[in-house]
């Protein structure tokens, strides 16, 4: 590798040159002139990449090795350990967010996670809902449901006083919270499940938005102003999808590129959805933040981000993708006449996909640094800064 030399000819000109880039950062760009946002909560609503314990307290518990590698025991997340909303709270000093399901021992004064695994935006077939199906009966219009009434209830709560007078969070925190979302892929595999094409899959999407649209303007009704909104994705680089589409046209990183494709178009009417959003809500700072691209990233090059084999499954059974529908993570699966436990791989810090569906902590904790830069986000601002509409000079 060669280095450039720097002659004591030169050293006035670089000085130079840092100057008047450290007088235009502050003079062209008031992001950083702009007093950073001190979140007092954070609210979010979503899927079992956001879900923190509401599906294991109400339908199904998890079993380890899930949370193996931070919390020693199944937290409700799935995953090894720790996952993106996580790493939002912790950023901003906060507890980890609560799940609202979760009755025992539960903490909401710093805000509430009304997100379960397998929670779609438009309501699921009645067929298709657990135990019977894959998808959660918590769906976003339940969740803005639940807010509603935990709103009220928790004014109640305060005023009544007490012990759980202090487990509830202050009236004006609903006010000056984060809210975040990231839902809707379940939406979408919903239908690559449900044996549709993958043009009929992306002919539902705008029936999808528009639902994620009035759920956004019913919470800000609510006092609702900062949104962080996480878009979906990369689809087809799950190895749940690999494993089951195996016709599938790969991209030149393996993945599947039809899946693929429908996540980026779902991304592409989310992201004008918004646009619309900052229009009809004036008092709301809205945040499109693109997860697809740092996920993208860690199978294009995982050698990067210390990564190998980034499209096989850390917790799983069977095949090249080591995943199969017969045989979950921290399930059983009868071979041979032996009863054989599916655990996890035996460094999960160097996979990128936990369970098949869901990415490790390695990789969460990877994609949370990427995207709070916002480096990703649309306006591109940084995670610290998603309460401001418009930035002034303080």
């Amino acid at each position: 590798m060669e280095f450039l030399s720097i002659t004591k000819f030169q050293i006035p000109l670089v000085s130079s040159f840092v100057l008047f880039l450290t007088i235009a950062t502050t003079t062209l760009n008031p992001v950083f002139a702009t007093k950073a946002c001190d979140f007092p909560a954070i609210f979010n609503f979503g899927a079992s990449n956001s879900d923190t314990g509401g599906l294991a307290a109400s339908l199904l518990p998890l079993k380890l090795p899930y949370g193996e590698t931070y919390f020693h025991r199944p937290a409700g997340r799935f995953s090894d350990g720790r996952i993106i909303i996580d790493f939002i709270a912790q950023s901003f000093g906060l507890p980890y967010v609560s799940a609202y399901l979760d009755s025992l021992g539960t903490n909401f004064s710093r805000g509430a996670n009304f997100a379960t695994a397998g929670s779609t935006i438009r309501p699921p077939p009645s067929s298709s809902i657990i135990p019977r199906g894959r998808f959660s009966p918590f769906y976003l219009e339940v969740q803005y449901t639940q807010f509603r009434e935990f709103k009220p209830r928790t004014r109640f709560i305060r005023h009544q006083g007490g012990v759980f007078a202090t487990l509830m969070p202050k009236k004006e925190y609903f006010r000056e919270a984060l809210y975040t979302f990231d839902i809707g892929q379940n939406d979408l595999t919903a239908g690559i499940f449900g044996n549709l094409t993958v043009q009929q899959v992306k002919d539902s999407v705008p029936d999808i938005i528009n639902s994620f649209s009035t759920n956004v303007k019913n919470i800000y009704n609510l006092g609702a102003r900062s949104f962080w909104i996480h878009n979906t994705g990369p689809l087809g680089c799950l190895p749940v999808i690999l494993a089951n589409f195996l016709s599938a046209e790969r991209d030149s990183y393996g993945c599947a590129k039809p899946y693929n494709e429908v996540a980026q178009y779902f991304n592409k009417k989310l992201k004008e959805a918004l646009v619309q959003l900052r229009e009809d809500l004036p008092l709301a700072a809205i945040t499109y933040v693109d997860i697809y691209s740092p996920k993208y990233s860690l199978f294009q090059n995982p050698k990067k981000y210390g990564f190998e084999l980034p499209l096989v499954s850390c917790c799983g059974y069977g095949g090249k993708y080591n995943s199969s529908n017969s045989a979950g993570c921290g399930g059983t699966i009868e071979v041979n006449g032996t009863e054989i436990f599916v655990g996890s791989c035996e460094r999960p810090s160097h996979r990128v996909i936990w369970d098949g569906t869901h990415y490790t902590e390695a990789a969460n904790k990877l994609i949370f640094d990427q995207i709070s830069t916002g480096a990703f986000s649309d306006p591109p601002i940084p995670l610290n800064m998603a309460c401001h509409r418009n930035f002034t000079i303080t």
